[in-house]
């Protein structure tokens, strides 16, 4: 096939775009289409074609009329929590919780009438401010988007809009100008670190499997994303699948190899979509396949889907999975970079890590270091989540703290009923159940790669579940070592049965079975399972139980010494409570309690006294009405 010529596609979008007055840009990330984008998307369609103007579904690279109309989808814009999302260019407006009966207005008004539909625009809870777009939006205004810049403007199915914005100029750079050990040198004097989870230095891992001498070499891109409120690389995959398939190339050049995979969970259907997407229109540029880029080399690109293991995020077990084996751990060395797939040397990286290599390539690296800690060069995303007024999708540099995510881009804090609560923070989970807990000491720590790892966390793929007050600590932890439990691979004892061991301790706190030892037996555990784990994610499973007892010590210590959880989540360890809504004042709880905690007149709501009660169950034994709870019945 003929070398594909970049600047001849970059014209030919240059002038598709001069042919469209405005574009309307629906969000078409899984949030919003859960919440009924794509019916949004329909409706638009339908009714600008109704009003006989000229409408595009997409940029249409061949016609000559001018004045299109162009409505288009792209990937995640990161405001998840007021989706789905609609953008108008060039007005720079962004609408919000858009529905498919909102779009007639914003014809008639907004694309006719060029009116602006204030109820349709985010209004900041703190200030009341009406915010027109994103430059004074402050859920974007504090981020700096260098990896997510495209997503959420570009629709991830054109690859011609890919390559008009500037993109594969950097694989092209990467296959005719530089040679492997120059791109290896400046991913690594860019100080790349592997997004995935471990931060290993991107330039460094290359640079060892460019060194071994093999015909054949692969490289794989690790799509297989388990954390619990984790989406940051569904968020690219499913935005910018291209930019994805670019580092994955520069890679190739930089070590040798011929053949890739992409190795996406199969629950992201949407991301495995595009994502073949785009390999199958790169192969028809000419991008992939025979002689890229005139350069003599050949590239293949593969997309496999996994069954949805937490265990294959861990890189053997991955390689194990495409192998067509179970997925399950090996031991360390060899290393993948020497011995990997096949038995033959690969690189790995996540797709955050591959998303960010054409930055380096096409600007240099003193460039990408502007932004970021000496530590922790250029930026990162997180998937913002929990109890915090704007959840979603962001990106900031490294060295940002957590005060500057919660409080700015965030909005702040939440209580239970969703109302703010300005002193309600109580910790963050961040790098999900390999990760660690981060309190309010923490809040103006920077978050880098030493940093967190040296405070017991970790910045992991990038979650960031936020607590209040009202969350129990022990409840979280005995959440995540559910999820990890649940998701060991069985193959070596200590993870499979100290991860068992420590969830049925974790439940005897919750459920007031504990004792003096439970805490210490627990502690011990954790720490036996860290040490002697085979793989990565066995090491890191006690993080959450380890983090949490360190900064959370004396919550323990009252679900287990005083019976109590003062968060009210742990229903065998709630005071006892007659209902005032199912209390008939029968007085038959009152006769019965053997220490006299229940009083209240005849045919008037009894109470109960939590310091005489005993927890027998008596009276809710004999309870006609189930008023009462908080005691074994």
């Amino acid at each position: 096939m003929k070398p594909v010529n970049l600047e001849a596609v970059k014209a030919e979008y240059n002038e598709a775009v001069l042919h469209v007055s405005r574009r309307v840009i629906v969000c078409a990330g899984t949030g919003c289409v859960a919440n009924g984008a794509l019916k949004v998307h329909q409706a638009f369609a339908k009714a600008l074609e109704a009003k006989g103007l000229n409408v595009k579904l997409q940029l249409d690279y061949h016609t000559h009329e001018y004045d299109n109309l162009l409505v288009s989808k792209s990937g995640c814009q990161g405001f998840c929590q007021i989706g789905p999302l609609v953008r108008i260019e060039p007005d720079g407006l962004l609408y919000t919780h858009v529905r498919p009966i909102d779009v007639e207005d914003i014809v008639e008004k907004t694309l006719l009438g060029n009116t602006v539909i204030e109820k349709l625009l985010y209004k900041e809870p703190k200030t009341n401010k009406i915010c027109r777009g994103f430059s004074d939006n402050p859920f974007y205004a504090t981020q700096k988007r260098n990896v997510m810049k495209d997503v959420g403007y570009i629709d991830p199915e054109d690859a011609r809009e890919y390559i008009g914005n500037g993109g594969y100029a950097a694989a092209e750079k990467a296959f005719t100008r530089l040679q492997p050990q120059e791109i290896c040198d400046e991913v690594l004097l860019a100080g790349l670190r592997g997004r995935g989870g471990g931060g290993f230095p991107t330039g460094k891992k290359w640079y060892m499997a460019r060194v071994q001498p093999s015909e054949k070499k692969y490289i794989i891109c690790n799509g297989d994303e388990g954390d619990p409120g984790a989406f940051m690389d569904q968020g690219l995959m499913e935005g910018n699948p291209h930019a994805v398939l670019e580092g994955m190339m520069i890679a190739a050049r930089a070590i040798g190899a011929d053949e890739a995979y992409v190795y996406v969970r199969t629950e992201y259907p949407r991301a495995v979509a595009r994502m073949r997407k785009a390999v199958q229109d790169a192969t028809e540029l000419g991008l992939l396949g025979e002689n890229v880029f005139g350069s003599g080399l050949n590239m293949t690109i593969n997309v496999m889907e996994g069954a949805g293991a937490f265990v294959c995020g861990e890189e053997t077990a991955l390689m194990a999975s495409i192998e067509g084996k179970r997925g399950m751990p090996s031991p360390k060395p060899p290393f993948p970079s020497q011995s990997g797939l096949w038995g033959k040397p690969t690189v790995i990286n996540n797709v955050e890590t591959f998303a960010t290599v054409p930055l380096i390539i096409k600007y240099g690296a003193a460039v990408y270091k502007q932004l970021g800690t000496e530590d922790s060069p250029g930026t990162k995303t997180f998937a913002l989540a929990g109890h915090v007024a704007n959840t979603g999708l962001i990106e900031v540099p490294f060295g940002s703290t957590l005060r500057e995510i919660i409080y700015q881009i965030g909005g702040g804090v939440t209580s239970d009923d969703g109302s703010l609560d300005e002193n309600g923070f109580k910790a963050v989970q961040i790098g999900g159940p390999s990760g660690g807990c981060l309190t309010k000491d923490h809040l103006d720590v920077p978050l880098d790669y030493g940093t967190v790892t040296r405070l017991g966390a970790m910045i992991g793929s990038g979650g960031l579940v936020v607590m209040n007050e009202q969350t129990c600590i022990v409840q979280i932890a005995k959440f995540f070592m559910q999820f990890t439990q649940h998701e060991s691979c069985g193959k070596c004892v200590l993870c499979r049965e100290g991860t068992k061991q420590m969830l049925s301790l974790l439940e005897d706190i919750t459920e007031g079975k504990a004792d003096d030892s439970t805490i210490r037996t627990l502690e011990q555990l954790a720490s036996a399972v860290q040490k002697g784990s085979l793989c990565g994610l066995g090491k890191s499973a006690p993080n959450p139980v380890l983090s949490t007892l360190e900064h959370f010590r004396a919550e323990y210590e009252q679900h287990v010494v005083e019976g109590k959880c003062s968060c009210g989540k742990c229903e065998a360890l709630a005071p006892p409570m007659i209902h005032e809504d199912l209390c008939k004042g029968c007085m038959i709880c009152a006769r019965k309690c053997p220490t006299g905690a229940i009083t209240g007149e005849k045919k008037e709501v009894h109470h109960i006294d939590p310091e005489k009660c005993i927890k027998c169950g008596v009276c809710a034994a004999h309870c006609k009405f189930n008023a009462i709870t908080g005691v074994a019945a």
